[in-house]
């Protein structure tokens, strides 16, 4: 049976790297939205 509910994760400076975004996705995640109202510049290029 296929899934009808959407997952949407609001992402910030918590998820910081690949494993992070990996382990969202992996527990079923379908949509990542970037907060980006936190953290500097700097942290916005690494996303």
């Amino acid at each position: 049976m296929r899934r009808r509910t959407k997952i949407v994760c609001t992402l910030g400076p918590a998820v910081d790297d690949r494993e992070k975004l990996k382990a969202l996705t992996e527990a079923g995640m379908n949509v990542a939205r970037l907060n980006c109202s936190h953290g500097d510049w700097d942290q916005k290029r690494r996303w």
